[in-house]
């Protein structure tokens, strides 16, 4: 049978060192908003117990984060996880991965956009949803710049969300109302002046949330085609931001939780106007304009990866083929996927200005908890037969890390809501169509997973994680094509 010739991929350049992707990383973990956007509802519905829900979170994301180091110098591809769980647990696994992990990339940004007029309302008037969709219009529009000019442009702002962040926690230091105690023995306020304990239910119930709040140290991954030498400074990138962002994160809430003048703060979840009460309105002011340029930042960073996962789909064979040459197209001036960025960032300007943010959050949350549980099972894989000769690196105490990670993400995806588990369990259905209907009368030369080409083995082989899985076609016909065209192909 005569097959299509594998459509022209550029490759993207590497001109990113650890420094310049911990700076892109971290602005995607984007402390500040996780901040004041996703820590309100915990506060509301767990008091000061918050903080508790946050250091498990971190002890969490911490054995993630070993699972991304190890997994992604040992398959340092842009697709990111899907990459990685199709590589070491066969493709269907990556597909499913991709399809949940395409839709979460496309609704996380707008879910932090939403929240920009919130936090300028003190200079002038927005409506939320206009507001998202302008923040998303202009992400999209710095994202198909170089990496080296979004590095910088995100550093500046990184540095204003870090300034807020600490502006937050000397306030709530230097005003502490409530006893240490408060943090152990936490209670949860009712909004009326009465509180009841903080549960253990209560803390498995947040802990998603709680998760997705420093979530975005995986961007080193989705870096991993911009990162010199990625197979040492993908490891390096993703323990940095993380540890990085767990610090500007937590050390504020635990400022916050002792600062209040009473447990009832917490619940009506206004972080602005608890720093008013402690130093006036200027202060929230300027509190609250750098917290709007942190969410600006965050959603330039994950406009940027989201397109670079949508370009090595593309690279993968994933759609039609006119399709994947588009996709695949390089700027041929600024050298980033900028018609994947578009694609992938523009949907996000409609459901800003369309859904609102309390429909989204929940269910990025189970999409989160699936995708790190996935990687917990391959970094356990990863150490077999087919991917122990690949040069990685390797975390210490293994298993410990993935074995407790998927245990724990495991029991906490059984407490969730049954409407966020019906719509993960629906998009994925939708994903399982498509695969049979699509890829899998095309699996010789559709949804080949691949490496770029300076990554790939010697002589234009493929490196041992690209092979198939058991039971899955070999050959010519199966073995990834090259990643990078002969020449650069732009538009």
């Amino acid at each position: 049978m005569t097959t299509s010739p594998q459509p022209a991929v550029a490759a993207l350049p590497r001109s990113l060192g650890v420094f310049g992707g911990v700076l892109l990383t971290l602005s995607c973990v984007t402390p500040a908003s996780s901040l004041f956007i996703i820590v309100p509802p915990l506060l509301q519905s767990q008091g000061s117990g918050a903080v508790v829900s946050l250091l498990v979170a971190a002890v969490l994301s911490l054995g993630v984060g070993l699972c991304y180091a190890e997994l992604g110098t040992l398959v340092p591809s842009a697709g990111g996880e899907y990459s990685i769980v199709g590589q070491v647990l066969g493709r269907l696994t990556g597909w499913l991965v991709f399809v949940i992990s395409i839709v979460s990339l496309l609704v996380i940004p707008p879910i932090i956009a939403l929240g920009t007029a919130g936090y300028l309302g003190s200079v002038l008037s927005l409506d939320p949803a206009v507001a998202g969709a302008l923040v998303m219009a202009l992400a999209v529009a710095v994202g198909v710049l170089d990496i080296k000019s979004n590095a910088l442009i995100t550093g500046v702002f990184l540095g204003l969300e870090v300034l807020a962040a600490a502006v937050v926690s000397v306030l709530g230091l230097t005003h502490v109302h409530q006893p240490l105690s408060s943090l152990v023995h936490a209670v949860v306020p009712d909004g009326h002046g009465g509180t009841s304990p903080f549960t253990t239910g209560l803390l498995i119930s947040g802990l998603a949330v709680a998760i997705f709040t420093y979530n975005g140290f995986g961007t080193a991954i989705y870096l991993s085609e911009d990162l010199r030498d990625p197979r040492r400074s993908v490891a390096r990138t993703v323990l940095w931001s993380l540890l990085a962002g767990v610090l500007v994160i937590t050390v504020p809430v635990v400022a916050i939780c002792l600062g209040v003048s009473s447990p009832d703060q917490l619940a009506a979840g206004d972080l602005v106007a608890i720093v008013d009460s402690w130093a006036g309105g200027a202060a929230g002011t300027f509190v609250s304009l750098c917290i709007a340029a942190a969410i600006l930042n965050a959603v330039i960073v994950m406009v940027l990866q989201n397109g670079r996962v949508l370009y090595a789909s593309a690279r993968d064979r994933t759609w039609p083929d006119a399709v994947n040459r588009a996709l695949g197209t390089l700027h041929p001036r600024w050298g980033s996927p900028w018609v994947a960025t578009l694609a992938i960032g523009g949907p996000g300007v409609v459901l800003a200005l369309t859904v609102p943010i309390s429909a989204l959050l929940g269910f990025t949350g189970v999409v989160v908890a699936v995708i790190y549980l996935l990687l917990g099972v391959a970094a356990l894989a990863a150490r077999g037969r087919r991917h122990r000769a690949t040069e990685a690196w390797r975390m210490p105490l293994w298993p410990l890390a993935p074995v407790l990670t998927t245990a724990v993400l495991a029991y906490v995806l059984t407490q969730q809501t049954a409407h966020d588990l019906l719509i993960t369990g629906g998009v994925l259905l939708v994903g399982v169509l498509y695969w049979f209907l699509y890829l899998r009368p095309r699996s010789a030369t559709h949804w080949v997973l691949s490496l770029p080409a300076d990554q790939a083995g010697p002589a234009g082989q493929a490196a041992p994680a690209d092979r198939a899985a058991p039971g899955e076609p070999t050959g010519p016909a199966a073995a990834p094509a090259p990643a990078a065209a002969p020449a650069l192909e732009t538009s």
